[in-house]
């Protein structure tokens, strides 16, 4: 996604509009470059007097960005571009020097490896993030631990819930993603290294210790080999923010609905010029929401692309390797801009718990028949109690009673149930289960994830 897109600021965030920048994209494989050339040295590959004219050289601000992307087009990578400048940039202050740039490397090296390098920054930007969404997941849980709400089941009333055990849903799945992210860091943070074919050849004898200098000074793993046709490692960046924005697509799913007047329970924070109309001044639009979806509704496909991408030819790959280079970035972006958007929306969600309670009552305590029902059973037995209840049901559709009043009103139940038994059964706290239970769970668990 690229950062001069004016829609940018809706889809992405700062910081990983900065990470997938045309300049970071280079300077990360710089960075790959000018530490080659001191891994080089350290093995003495080629002189160490070449290494400072080389390492000065891997600065963006030598790179011409606009010749390097047009001069892409008929190399078919950045890389092969991106050396010549760089070579040249060397042999104006060294020219001996300049016939070591690139030793050993291909340009698969240089951009996988500064692929890496940029996963890296994002994963670390989206930790922070996965956190501070986490924190404002966690006081929304146990502030409404014990807050009534209506759950739905096929879009239609169910049972009482508490919006506490709802938020701690939405929370238990973020844990679940910082888990991946810290493992998925792991497996990402490796070098790619093999030369033309993987083998390192060129390099003799020494290509496994300058690999191994190489992983050393980017802080990168060294693989058990070059992985350029095996692309496991990108496709799984791909499915796990893949999946983090599907959760980020479920939680604004949720407050979108919420968010409809004939429901009202949640809306997102009140701001100038924020969820406006361009022609309706009353309205008030979940915008934060919106553009979560909208990333869950994009992301799923472009992750098919980097499943896609994977089946490679041999030893290096024919289009597979190329489909992901502006793939993975909008991935990450997107995820970033939806996790940021609903970072804010929660941190500053309304939340009517007056319209919550009313929303229960809407149906007249129909919605509280199975609570009836097992109070009923302890006398009657199941399929005899589910059979009245079911019968109050339509007597008080019918009329236009609640279905308390019909439960009072039968000399027979309230023989079985007294006055306290019934009132209690019409309490949505008193049939919400273990909800308390699992909101309590969810938060050790976060808080042991912060210790």
């Amino acid at each position: 996604m690229p950062a001069t897109t004016l829609t940018a600021s809706m889809f992405s965030s700062a910081g990983m509009q900065r990470i997938f920048s045309g300049e970071n994209t280079v300077q990360c494989m710089l960075d790959f470059e000018a530490a080659l050339a001191h891994a080089l040295a350290a093995e003495d590959v080629i002189p160490s007097s070449a290494v400072t004219a080389i390492a000065a050289a891997c600065q963006v601000s030598q790179i011409d960005l606009a010749a390097l992307a047009e001069a892409a087009h008929d190399a078919g990578n950045l890389a092969i571009p991106l050396v010549r400048q760089l070579t040249a940039a060397v042999a104006a202050k060294n020219s001996e020097a300049a016939g070591y740039v690139h030793w050993g490397a291909t340009s698969q090296d240089v951009i996988d490896t500064g692929m890496m390098l940029q996963l890296r920054q994002a994963l670390d930007l989206m930790t922070v993030d996965l956190a501070e969404l986490a924190d404002v997941l966690a006081g929304l849980a146990h502030h409404h631990r014990n807050t009534p709400m209506m759950g739905r089941t096929w879009m239609q009333h169910a049972l009482p819930v508490t919006f506490g055990v709802k938020a701690a849903g939405w929370l238990d799945a973020v844990l679940r993603h910082q888990e991946r992210i810290v493992q998925l860091r792991a497996r990402i943070s490796v070098l790619q290294f093999g030369g033309a074919a993987g083998t390192l050849a060129s390099l003799g004898n020494r290509g496994l210790p300058v690999a191994t200098a190489l992983a050393q000074a980017l802080q990168l793993q060294l693989p058990h080999l070059p992985w350029h046709a095996h692309r496991d490692r990108v496709a799984e960046v791909a499915t796990v923010l893949g999946l983090l924005t599907g959760t980020l697509g479920k939680i604004a799913r949720d407050i979108s609905l919420q968010s409809q007047t004939e429901v009202a329970e949640l809306a997102e924070p009140v701001a100038t010029g924020r969820g406006g109309s361009s022609t309706m001044p009353h309205k008030r639009n979940p915008v934060g929401c919106a553009a979560a979806l909208a990333a869950a509704v994009r992301v799923p496909a472009l992750v098919s692309t980097m499943l896609s991408a994977m089946v490679n030819e041999h030893e290096r790959a024919l289009g597979g390797w190329q489909a992901e280079w502006d793939t993975l970035p909008e991935i990450a972006s997107l995820c970033s801009g939806a996790l940021v958007q609903m970072r804010e929306v929660l941190a500053g969600l309304s939340v009517n718990t007056e319209k919550m309670r009313a929303n229960i009552d809407l149906t007249q305590g129909l919605v509280m028949a199975e609570a009836v029902s097992q109070s009923l059973a302890k006398h009657l037995g199941r399929a005899a109690a589910h059979a009245w209840v079911e019968s109050a049901c339509h007597t008080a559709l019918e009329t236009k009673k609640s279905l308390l009043e019909v439960v009072r009103a039968d000399a027979a139940v309230t023989a079985m149930l007294t006055a306290a038994e019934i009132e209690q059964c019409f309490d949505p706290l008193a049939y919400a289960g273990e909800s308390g239970a699992f909101v309590d769970r969810v938060l050790a668990a976060h808080r042991q994830r912060k210790s």
